[in-house]
């Protein structure tokens, strides 16, 4: 029985127009009475600007450029797309999906080349940070097990909507966007391997605790984050997750061409390069631009690598993430 794999075969990303710089920002909040910098922001992150949606911009808005930027780049027919996975926490509605209201706009931009996505399965997925490796993951069991032959993999975020802009320890890292790939079925391995993991019992140190009831929103629907403990926690089960990664595929850390961290926070990534001994030229980075887009971080990263001739096939890439629940997880893909 012939073995069946997935790659990578198409990347894609979309940042909304307005790029908000720590000046900016910084101005913002002091007309709120809180009091920052920009060497304040950059020193603790190496965060200088994050792009924020408009009003009336939502996640699948977002998901959608930068769907059709990875179907163009996989050059393949979008029709021939049979499921797509999206990551987010700030999902449109509380249902459907974002990946269901995804796949109508999809449809619905390629109509005129009488082209539908109608009748794949969608759904999204939910792990906060870690919410694009656990998509992929996902995904590429579905394509081994011959569920799906080409797959579209999403992470969108407008986490500005979450952000409780009297708290200068939050407010300033985070933005949004989104980042896409089509993973499509092969006769030889892209996806190396993968690693999940969670624990529930840090849920507090990073979430948004509140829901809706009875029309009503109960607890707070704004971020709380413990800084430190996410940054003491981050580190070492980056390190762990990343050694697992390449344990299950056979490789070493000098084995990686590039390494591509969830862009939240500067030293946490050092911090990770350093403990798998990887020089820091070997790592994208799209923080100081970007900020933390959550889901839409790493493909987000991905698709600059690609397109700015950093990541090039064949090359070896470690892609890891952590967040809220507490999840972490890698994947180790040949691209």
């Amino acid at each position: 029985m012939t073995s069946r794999y997935s790659r990578i075969s198409g990347t894609g990303g979309y940042l909304p127009p307005r790029r908000v710089g720590n000046d900016e920002l910084v101005a913002e909040l002091a007309a709120r009475g809180i009091e920052t910098s920009d060497e304040w922001i950059a020193q603790r992150s190496g965060i200088k600007a994050r792009h924020f949606a408009a009003p009336d911009v939502a996640a699948s808005d977002l998901a959608l450029p930068a769907a059709r930027a990875a179907i163009e780049a996989a050059g393949v027919n979008p029709g021939e797309i049979d499921l797509i996975v999206l990551a987010t926490s700030t999902p449109d509605m509380v249902f459907p999906s974002t990946a269901a209201i995804v796949q109508h706009k999809l449809s619905q931009s390629y109509a005129a080349e009488g082209v539908t996505l109608a009748g794949c399965p969608v759904f999204d997925v939910q792990a906060v940070c870690s919410g694009f490796i656990y998509a992929l993951t996902v995904a590429d069991a579905m394509i081994a097990r011959g569920t799906a032959r080409k797959a579209l993999v999403i992470g969108a975020e407008v986490f500005s909507r979450i952000l409780d802009f009297n708290d200068r320890g939050t407010c300033v890292l985070f933005g949004d966007g989104a980042g896409a790939v089509v993973l499509e079925a092969s006769d030889r391995p892209g996806i190396l391997a993968t690693d999940l993991h969670a624990d529930g019992k840090y849920v507090d140190i990073l979430c948004v605790p509140g829901h809706v009831s009875g029309g009503q929103v109960l607890g707070s629907p704004l971020l709380k984050m413990d800084g430190q403990a996410v940054f003491k926690l981050a580190v070492g089960v980056l390190e762990k997750s990343a050694r697992a990664v390449l344990a299950k595929a056979g490789k070493q850390a000098s084995d990686v061409d590039w390494l591509i961290p969830h862009q939240a926070n500067i030293r946490i990534m050092q911090g990770t390069a350093r403990k798998l001994r990887l020089p820091p030229e070997k790592m994208v980075v799209t923080v100081h631009d970007h900020g933390n887009t959550s889901a839409a971080s790493i493909p987000l990263a991905l698709d600059y690598g690609v397109r700015c001739g950093q990541v090039c096939p064949g090359q070896l890439v470690l892609l890891e993430g952590v967040g809220g629940g507490f999840t972490w997880g890698a994947v180790l893909v040949e691209m």
